[in-house]
Order: structure tokens, then C-alpha cells, then sequence
């Protein structure tokens, strides 16, 4: 099969709007996760990871100067901003063309313009937002896509089964570029639905930690250009070699006690990139730092043997950024292997999992060649990506 490229890539977060300040943030070991008290978003001061507000309107309103586009910037809701200066920041800096018939969008998101059902805004857009389909087609518009967009919303493995599902059109031949996005905001209505499962942290989350009690939420927005024509020099050294998804069949919220599932996932990933065991450099974990996720992540790995592989969760950086969570850390992660650098997995300080799983405690420098990104998701669904160095 022809092989996929990672040509380029940017991250909206805590931390900024380019890939390049979320890696300097890793480099310091910043924490984007703070006390919020916004009423707005939740009664009680909670714990979350969020995106300026005021910087993210700047750099649309330029956006929309540099477009010559008419339309007011408050008749964009937030995610479709994000989306928007996410998608911009990695056409500029690549020789895409979104016009082009043989170019692919693939935008992830598991709750789209939630916040759409807020009373604040129900005079201010139409209903027909909440569609994915409709955000879709607002994205798709904005740049002039020749295609239709394809929307994957498959709980929190979305963005990778969005990297997925374009590097296997790009592998029939049905395109040469893909052009994947996703995305999701923090709102009330996630932020009360993790807090009635009791899911979320009173401080910064601890992926893999003995103490750790619950997971801590994001927002933001990841992207990746995929070509299976390496154009650009010195970003075509990494592909997308191998992709698997599978699902426990166990319970609608709660993950597989036993880990097989995703430890299939992982095997058929790996065997499809050709990496042995022994030649895998790092997993980029999904690590949320729930008591049952970061349990049964642990026996995957065991599972496939790969206990001696270094692991990290960058949740406990920027929090969980749901449908953009995929995306985001994949970003993160081909990060590490282009500049052959392992992140600590933050927030971890005393082993808590029933594997012996081989947790990042501080940053390593050396040589990393390949990337096993996994994510696991509501319903039993998990996936797994390897990418790695060509």
C-alpha cells in the first residue's frame, strides 16, 4: 500500500495556537489545567483546561480579514472558530490545495455545537448548528473544500479513528492529500455529564497514579495533513504505518476488566506497521486518569508485551479534549519523534495501575523511531495508530 505522510500539523489549546507553543510548553513542563469559576460553565469552581477566548477572536477576526469574508465573527460559534484558525494555521504552511477534487476533509468531534442547546444562544444561531453535518458544511465552505466533508464521531477514540479512516482512503489511491481536524469545547452540558459519573478531578488529573481520582477536561482543537505525495521537505520523514480499532462489548460507560480487547488493537497496529515488540520506542497512552480506563490500559499493555515500552498520558497537561484528544496528542506524540525527546507523564508520581507498566517520570532524550497512540472511548470502543520514522 502506498504509504501516508504527516506533512504538516497545529494545535489549538491551553498553551496557544501553534504546534510549536504546546512543545515549548512540554519542554518547561507547564500545566494548562487551572481552577475555573465560571458560572457559565458550571456552578462550582472546577478544574479545567481552556482556550483565550480573547486571543482566539483576534486571530479569527484576522482570518476573516485575510479571507475578505463578509460575515460577522459573532455569527461563528467557538468550535467552529477553533476549526477555522486551526485549519488556516496548517493550509498556509502547506502546499494543499483544499479545492483540489483529490483532497479529503476529515473533521472528528464527539459533541459538535453543544453549547448550542444553551438558552444564551438560542436566538443567536440556528437549531440546524447542533447538526454535525451542518458544522461540517460551515468548515467546508469557509476554505472551499472540493469534498464533502467525512464527520467521525465515535466517542473519545474519534480523532484517531479520523486519522485512521483518511490514511485508508489515501491508501486506496481515491485521494493523494487528507486533511484531518478535530475538535470540541468545553460546556456545560459536558462538564455536568462527567461530574454526575462522579468522573472529574478536584485537582489536576494523575494518569497511572496511585492517588489519582478522575479525569480533568480540555478544550481545543487538533489537525494533520496526510499526503501520500511527500512534498515538503523534512516533514515527510514520518507516516502513519499501521491502524486498528476494536470494542470491548462490556458496558456502555465502563471499559473491559481485562484489557484484551485493546491489547488486540494494539497487535494488529503493530503488525501492520511491521514493528516488533522489541522495536517499539513509546506509547502514547490515553491515560485519563479514571480508576477503570487507566486499570485496564495497563493490562493492554501488558497483554502485548510491552511493559518495558515508556508510556505517558498528556492529559495531564492540557486535560481530556474528548473528539480533539486523538488528534492533539497524536500531534504531541510525532512530536517526540521528531525531536527524539519522551515527555513525563504529568501528574504521575507513585505507580497506581496493576501492571508494570513503564511510566515516564521525567523527560528522556534519545533516539525514538515509532509511536503506538491508543484511545479508548464510551461504548468499549478503542483504537490504536502507529506512527513512525520512514
Amino acid at each position: 500500500m502506498k504509504p501516508v505522510y504527516i506533512l504538516n500539523d497545529n494545535i489549538i489549546n491551553a498553551f496557544g495556537f501553534t504546534t510549536a507553543e504546546t512543545i515549548l510548553a512540554l519542554d518547561k513542563g507547564s500545566i494548562g489545567i487551572s481552577t475555573v469559576n465560571d458560572p457559565v460553565l458550571y456552578p462550582q469552581p472546577v478544574q479545567l483546561s481552556l482556550v483565550d477566548t480573547e486571543r482566539l477572536n483576534r486571530k479569527f477576526s484576522e482570518i476573516l480579514e485575510i479571507h475578505q469574508k463578509n460575515t460577522p465573527a459573532d455569527s461563528f460559534t467557538r468550535l467552529e472558530k477553533f476549526f477555522i484558525v486551526s485549519l488556516y494555521d496548517v493550509l498556509k504552511n502547506s502546499s494543499v490545495d483544499p479545492e483540489n477534487p483529490r483532497t479529503l476533509l476529515v473533521i472528528s468531534t464527539t459533541k459538535g455545537n453543544i453549547d448550542l442547546l444553551e438558552n444564551r444562544f438560542r436566538t443567536v444561531f440556528s437549531h440546524k448548528r447542533l447538526y454535525l453535518w451542518e458544522l461540517g458544511r460551515i468548515v467546508r465552505k469557509f476554505f472551499g473544500f472540493a469534498n464533502a466533508p467525512i464527520i467521525i464521531s465515535n466517542a473519545c477514540i474519534s480523532g484517531v479513528v479520523a486519522v485512521m479512516t483518511a490514511t485508508r482512503f489515501l491508501q486506496s489511491g481515491a485521494y493523494d492529500h487528507a486533511v484531518v481536524t478535530g475538535g470540541d469545547i468545553a460546556s456545560e452540558f459536558v462538564i455536568s455529564g462527567f461530574q454526575s459519573f462522579q468522573a472529574i478531578s478536584p485537582n489536576p488529573c494523575k494518569p497511572f497514579d496511585l492517588n489519582r481520582t478522575g479525569l480533568s477536561l480540555g478544550e481545543g482543537c487538533g489537525t494533520m495533513v496526510l499526503s501520500t505525495i511527500p512534498t515538503v521537505t523534512g516533514w515527510n520523514s514520518i507516516r502513519v504505518a499501521g491502524a486498528a480499532t476494536s470494542n470491548d462489548a462490556n458496558h456502555i460507560s465502563g471499559p473491559s476488566r481485562t484489557g484484551a480487547e485493546l491489547s488486540g488493537a494494539m497487535n494488529q497496529a503493530m503488525s501492520q506497521a511491521g514493528v516488533a515488540r522489541e522495536e517499539l520506542s513509546y506509547i502514547s497512552a490515553h491515560g485519563t486518569a479514571t480508576p477503570f480506563n487507566d486499570e485496564m490500559e495497563s493490562k493492554a499493555i501488558e497483554l502485548s508485551g510491552l511493559l518495558h515500552v515508556p508510556v505517558n498520558s498528556f492529559k495531564g497537561y492540557w486535560g481530556h479534549t474528548l473528539g480533539a484528544a486523538g488528534l492533539i496528542e497524536s500531534v504531541a506524540a510525532v512530536a517526540s519523534i521528531r525531536n527524539n525527546v519522551l515527555y513525563r507523564s504529568a501528574g504521575f508520581e507513585s505507580p497506581g495501575v496493576p501492571a508494570a507498566i513503564n511510566v515516564i517520570s521525567s523527560n528522556q532524550y534519545s533516539e525514538v523511531n515509532s509511536c503506538l497512540k491508543t484511545a479508548s472511548g464510551f461504548g468499549g470502543c478503542n483504537a490504536a495508530i502507529l506512527y513512525q520514522k520512514d
